[in-house]
């Protein structure tokens, strides 16, 4: 018997690289795409944007997936809405209205965000799928965007279509524009004496729900393999913890002593939401998933790769 055949958008990225090894071990044949070569161990890899039709629908005809997962995204939400809109929720209209034709079948997981909530009163955390959407920053917007096509196609078309919220994924391999791995690599620069013992850090008072990237991806499998179509599912450890204490913790596992907290204005973000904490309980139920790294042992391995990195490029 033929093994299933997974396929992946952005499988060069930082979610991508950790869904595709997933994937393997768990036994999927796995092709990908991304915008631009790059190596991707395990999975063959195509080259192309998703506003190529044509050769979107030609690899697909090609791979004939089982299961799709849809991960390619922008995700600066400082970058002009057209630009957000035209990524986000136009190629994932162009990619599920080609998967629909080339490969009706197919299981499809939605990548979405937590960011689509917004603001939520304290009265009603932990957030729930069925938490209105209050998107704060233009990402966001896209990401609601993305996900009502995501329905549609559902609601229209009887495409086998499921959406993730992931809430803060972190992990090895992370961009440094992300929380953990800016503070990783500044504490690893630090320790290999490339700047000065100061840590430059943005808002530390809010409160934010890591999952680690392993876990987020093992997730996205089981919904693609065990979700109900139409449904969203948030992804998420359903524990807080304040960036500040989450600088401590790596701080506490850096390799020199009096390393020294600055503000920078610069890394602040408009329309910051003070806390974000989410209910893992429908993903839970419905596909036995539950968090096995721990918040310390991502940090170790955030720090682990950050070290390799700089090791590297010495």
């Amino acid at each position: 018997m033929a093994h299933p055949t997974a396929f992946v958008t952005g499988a060069a990225g930082f979610c991508g690289r950790h869904l595709v090894a997933d994937l393997q071990s768990a036994g999927y044949r796995v092709a990908g795409l991304d915008r631009a070569a790059s190596s991707c161990p395990g999975a063959a890899l195509y080259v192309a944007d998703l506003d190529q039709q044509d050769r979107l629908q030609a690899i697909l005809a090609e791979v004939r997936p089982d299961l799709l997962f849809h991960l390619a995204a922008l995700t600066d939400p400082r970058l002009r809405y057209e630009e957000l809109h035209y990524v986000n929720a136009l190629g994932t209209l162009s990619l599920l209205d080609t998967a629909r034709q080339v490969c009706p079948a197919a299981r499809v997981l939605i990548a979405s965000t937590s960011a689509v909530y917004g603001r939520v009163p304290a009265g009603r955390l932990p957030i729930d799928e069925d938490e209105p959407f209050h998107p704060a920053n233009l990402y966001a917007v896209s990401k609601v965007a993305q996900e009502m096509i995501a329905y549609q196609h559902f609601a229209a078309h009887g495409l086998a279509v499921i959406r993730s919220r992931a809430f803060n994924l972190t992990g090895p391999g992370e961009s440094p524009g992300f929380v953990t791995s800016a503070f990783a690599r500044q504490i690893v620069e630090i320790e290999a004496g490339r700047r000065p013992p100061i840590i430059h850090v943005g808002n530390l008072d809010t409160v934010r729900d890591f999952v680690d990237v392993r876990d987020a991806v093992r997730a996205y499998r089981l919904l693609a393999e065990q979700g109900e179509p139409g449904t969203a599912y948030n992804v998420c450890s359903g524990r807080g913890v304040s960036i500040r204490a989450l600088l401590d913790a790596l701080l506490e596992l850096a390799r020199v002593p009096g390393i020294v907290v600055e503000p920078d204005p610069g890394r602040l973000q408009p329309a910051d939401v003070p806390i974000s904490v989410g209910s893992s309980h429908e993903l839970c139920t419905t596909a036995g998933w539950s968090p096995t790294v721990s918040l310390e042992q991502t940090l170790r391995d955030v720090l682990s790769h950050w070290r390799e990195h700089v090791e590297k490029e010495s």
